[in-house]
């Protein structure tokens, strides 16, 4: 099996039951009342897209609309809006998987934040076109802080598939 450059050990088989706990716990981190400001960053989308790089098998573009979905109907917003925003975020995601791992965190985050901006543009452009208000300048901001994460949130959804390392020279896997 060819591994992409920078990985030097397997991962172990991800769990389905630790996808869902993740995705639960970035959904309900998003349905606190803390306010919403425009430069918040979406953890629920930046963990969606990072399983959908990932396990593109696993977490689809149809979970992603059902995800969104909840969100719509947990923030009161355009029935719709995150569902599209999702399942826009997801389709990138899926579309470019195999091409993101094999970069560095640091390139795989330049490479994530085009979709984090196409996926703030189209909720936006839902939310414009259904006469909602500009929420402000300050929305360009969430795309690079979730690039930003990017990195720090790789290294914490994979540090349960990571081996130990195998002391036996005999047995590198």
């Amino acid at each position: 099996m060819i591994m992409p450059r920078g990985s030097d050990q397997l991962l172990l088989p991800v769990n389905p039951w630790f996808i869902a706990l993740t995705l639960v716990a970035a959904m309900l981190l998003e349905m606190l009342p803390l306010g919403r400001h425009p430069a918040a960053p979406d953890l629920l989308a930046l963990v969606l897209v990072f399983w959908n790089v990932h396990q593109p098998r696993r977490v689809s573009v149809g979970l992603a609309f059902v995800v969104g979905l909840v969100m719509d109907v947990h923030q009161a917003a355009l029935l719709g809006q995150h569902a599209l925003a999702y399942t826009f975020l997801s389709f990138l995601a899926v579309t470019v998987h195999r091409r993101v791992l094999w970069f560095s965190l640091s390139a795989q985050a330049l490479h994530v934040l085009p979709i984090f901006v196409a996926g703030h543009a189209a909720s936006l452009f839902a939310r414009l076109i259904a006469g909602g208000m500009f929420p402000g300048w300050w929305l360009l901001a969430a795309p690079l802080l979730e690039a930003m994460l990017w990195p720090a949130v790789v290294k914490l959804l994979l540090a349960p598939q990571r081996r130990a390392p195998n002391p036996d020279q005999n047995r590198p896997l």
